[in-house]
């Protein structure tokens, strides 16, 4: 594949993007912009691309699968622990809209600074970018609608959950050898985990993560 379009194509045909409005964002914000420079020719293609500090691209198909089961919807309030290339944040800032809110931490400085010149590119006012041990949270802007996790956790960290708002929902990664992507929702104070896939990620560093090194 060698276009954006040609990507979005492929993930409708696929089945990865279902809705309409998950298409869109994903027109608006071509995933070549993120993609290192010696991998640019390879952007459009599924699988996952590294950037740097050992993090990556996560592949295009399981971008739109996450966004798709996060439910984002105009006017919400999203945490993204593992803000990553940035690719993902770009994608939730425009399904949440002007009066939505992504803030999107990493534990890697480099990363941040990686990702805010290429949300710049865009235009996109609505994304606040931490520097800081996601695994914790970001309990200054709690309780989100909305947490979504680029990384894999040996299980679901607490913060994370006490910070979901009733209601809300989580898609997060976890496992060690072994992951699966899982639905966390809170329902009435009680906490509902559904696993959808099979996956692999590179795991969440910080306190509720796995140490560094």
């Amino acid at each position: 594949m060698e276009s954006n379009k040609e990507m979005i194509e492929y993930l409708k045909k696929a089945g990865w993007i279902k809705s309409k409005e998950v298409e869109e964002a994903f027109k608006r914000v071509d995933r070549g912009l993120f993609a290192p420079p010696p991998r640019e020719r390879e952007a459009y293609e599924d699988y996952p691309l590294p950037v740097m500090k050992g993090q990556t691209i996560s592949a295009p198909s399981i971008v739109a699968f996450m966004t798709e089961e996060l439910d984002a919807r105009k006017g919400m309030k999203i945490l993204e622990v593992g803000t990553g290339s940035g690719y993902q944040a770009c994608i939730l800032s425009l399904l949440v809209g002007k009066k939505g809110r992504v803030i999107t931490t990493d534990i890697h400085a480099e990363l941040i600074d990686y990702a805010r010149e290429r949300t710049e590119k865009l235009g996109l006012k609505n994304i606040q970018f931490v520097y800081g041990d996601g695994s914790k949270g970001y309990v200054e802007k709690a309780p989100f609608d909305r947490i979504i996790v680029t990384a894999a956790a040996p299980s679901v960290p607490e913060p994370l959950v006490r910070q979901l708002k009733e209601g809300g929902r989580m898609v997060i990664p976890v496992g060690t050898f072994f992951q699966e992507l899982q639905v966390v929702e809170k329902l009435q104070g009680k906490i509902k985990i559904a696993s959808m896939l099979p996956v692999v990620f590179v795991p969440l560093l910080g306190e509720y993560g796995f140490k560094e090194g």
